[in-house]
């Protein structure tokens, strides 16, 4: 193959911006006019290979006056079809010297735009070395008439360069892209973070404790306690998955949970509302379990309410420990109500309520056991005239002991709240 001076100067040319920049537009951009200049033609485009959707989308084209066009028409062609996904599913180069005359050809784009396209060199990007299709480019109109063999193999030698050079540049975006997600998800996860309980009230008669770990930088569980005149309001919620999804439907229950603290409404009724809320909001898939509690000052009553959220652990004074299930269906998924006033709980001095998430009684380790109710119910019942803080410790450090080390699957959380043993 004989390349001449001017062709020899271009493609060295091609070769320092193309490993000068890892900006991908401007690689494609590059990509587009150093095909176009060293085979000497009118217009290139760039299509770059989806393999999710096994398609190639056209990212970069000249316009009709020879200049990048930014927003180029949207064209997109299943590998195997046409001429451009012929070339890249054969991964062969196609010369044709009259377009017209190849049944394949499209002409809706000459027939938009008025432009006549003669001759067509379309050329495979496969990189050499891990031998994958990056795309396909397809130069038009060769100025001095159909396309040569020796094009051919100049453009085959351009676009295995061509085809490192945007592989690279893909795999930095998707770099950045992910650099920046995280980013966000850090972000994301410090305001979640923010809104769990640091400072826990107790009010004459009662304490409560609770944290939150979530499996990934967001999670899908949440908890809440707010204090008001009217007394103790707690919250634990969990929606279906984990990540940012399930946060944000988390994020609305604790919301509209603290703002009916604020305005002191009855637990039934901010259930209510929050259950025909969620039920118009969300799809039929996803769904919130919730536990809703409130005591007044001085009472020896918590008011108990659970939306597919179970089991609940009473643990008595005395060590007896009741296991009780969620009182109604998880908050969305039926428009009304199935339960008109809240379970009351009568709770002696030193009776405690433990509301965990399930993402800590599922939890598996290395032998794909769970870690169950009974080992919690049996740590809470050894441990149970601890302060409250360092009684979830316990269940903190037993949790992670139990994992071996694995990654925990599903976000944990767990809400305790105490009658206090010198209540009235």
């Amino acid at each position: 193959m004989q390349v001449t001076p001017d062709q020899l100067e271009c493609i060295l040319d091609v070769s320092r911006m193309l490993g000068a920049t890892d900006d991908e537009r401007a690689v494609l951009r590059q990509v587009a006019d150093c095909m176009r200049d060293v085979l000497d033609a009118e217009r290139a485009t760039v299509f770059r290979y989806r393999p999710d959707s096994d398609d190639l989308v056209a990212l970069v084209a000249h316009g009709t006056d020879g200049r990048i066009d930014e927003d180029p028409t949207p064209i997109q062609v299943p590998l195997g079809k046409g001429i451009a996904g012929s070339a890249g599913a054969e991964r062969v180069v196609i010369n044709i010297p009259d377009a017209y005359a190849d049944e394949r050809f499209f002409r809706g784009v000459d027939e938009a735009t008025g432009y006549r396209t003669r001759s067509i060199l379309t050329v495979p990007l496969v990189t050499p070395d891990a031998d994958e299709l990056i795309g396909v480019v397809q130069v038009l109109n060769r100025r001095g008439g159909p396309f040569q063999p020796r094009d051919e193999g100049l453009a085959s030698a351009l676009a295995a360069q061509c085809a490192v050079a945007m592989r690279r540049a893909h795999l930095v975006e998707d770099r950045l892209r992910l650099a920046q997600v995280e980013q966000s998800l850090d972000i994301a996860r410090e305001i979640q973070q923010d809104t769990f309980p640091t400072n826990f009230p107790s009010p004459q008669g009662w304490e409560c404790f609770g944290w939150s770990m979530p499996a990934e930088q967001t999670g899908g569980d949440t908890f809440d306690v707010a204090e008001s005149t009217d007394g103790l309001h707690l919250l634990v919620g969990d929606a279906t998955g984990h990540g940012i999804g399930p946060a944000l439907a988390v994020s609305q229950v604790r919301s509209m949970h603290r703002m009916a603290a604020r305005l002191e409404a009855p637990p039934m009724d901010l259930i209510r509302h929050l259950n025909a809320q969620l039920h118009e909001d969300s799809r039929s898939n996803r769904f919130v379990t919730a536990w809703f509690g409130q005591v007044e000052p001085s009472s020896n009553i918590l008011q108990s309410i659970a939306m597919g959220q179970g089991p609940l652990l009473l643990v008595r004074a005395s060590g007896q420990v009741d296991e009780m299930d969620a009182d109604a269906p998880p908050l969305g998924i039926v428009p009304d109500l199935m339960i008109d006033e809240p379970t009351c709980l009568e709770m002696g001095p030193g009776d405690l309520l433990a509301v965990p998430t399930d993402g800590i009684m599922e939890a598996l380790d290395a032998q794909d056991r769970e870690y169950g109710c009974d080992r919690m119910v049996d740590l809470f019942r050894a441990c149970r005239d601890l302060p409250l803080k360092d009684l979830l410790e316990r269940l903190r450090a037993d949790t992670e002991a139990f994992h071996e080390g694995i990654e925990p699957a599903d976000d944990r959380t767990v809400l305790v709240v105490r009658r206090t043993a010198n209540s009235r």
